[in-house]
């Protein structure tokens, strides 16, 4: 996940993959970027050879293009792809609420609990306009949402949804997507009917809140 803190046991490939992949999913590297190999190299400190090898992993994820000889190129972004991911997300997560919910316990709980706080209140002072949140934001939004999910029981589930939660972000990245007091009342709804289980309200949520993060990305990021 985005801006994820290092983990136990990484490699310097491990690392420095997560670093790249950051860096395509926060739009530091834009779509259609050519990915250099000798300023990469320098940028990432990391080997010619690793490098490549990490690139090659990043095109099992859809994040970068393999040119053949020319290279590598950052995925480039389409108005088809989103709306591909966004039907992709709602799917998996809504999958994931109801199982969840099945089976969610009073640690379940605690965890949502405390994930919302750290979100509300990040998003607390987005709205009064102090924008050195946004990453805060970002982080606490994913944590959030896999908080929600998080007694599924499914490691497979929970890898993919993750997978396909952040390709979906890049775009409102690439939008500088915040939008405002609307997906913050989404974020306390959810919260509610997470608490009080109520997984079909909560699944209607999710696609209604998936689907306006998709019109909300139209109408402030040109793509084609």
């Amino acid at each position: 996940m985005l801006d994820r803190a290092g983990e136990p046991g990484e490699t310097v490939s491990d690392v420095v993959f997560r670093r790249l992949r950051q860096d395509i999913i926060s739009g530091a590297l834009p779509p259609g970027a050519k990915i250099k190999l000798e300023q990469a190299k320098e940028r990432y400190s990391i080997s010619i050879s690793s490098l490549r090898e990490i690139l090659s992993r990043l095109t099992t994820e859809n994040l970068v293009v393999a040119e053949g000889q020319r290279g590598f190129e950052v995925s480039p972004a389409s108005r088809q792809e989103l709306m591909e991911l966004a039907d992709l997300r709602i799917v998996l997560e809504t999958h994931a609420i109801s199982l969840a919910f099945a089976s969610g316990d009073l640690e379940w709980e605690g965890r949502i609990v405390a994930a919302h706080h750290k979100l509300a209140t990040a998003e607390k002072r987005l709205l009064i306009g102090d924008a050195s949140r946004t990453i805060d934001w970002v982080r606490y939004d994913w944590e959030f949402h896999q908080a929600i999910v998080s007694a599924c029981n499914s490691a497979v589930l929970m890898a993919t949804l993750s997978s396909v939660f952040d390709r979906f972000l890049r775009y409102h990245m690439l939008a500088e997507s915040f939008r405002g007091k609307a997906v913050v009342d989404d974020h306390k709804l959810l919260f509610e009917l997470a608490l009080a289980k109520d997984a079909e309200k909560a699944k209607e949520v999710i696609r209604q809140h998936v689907l306006s993060g998709v019109e909300h990305v139209l109408r402030t990021y040109e793509i084609s």
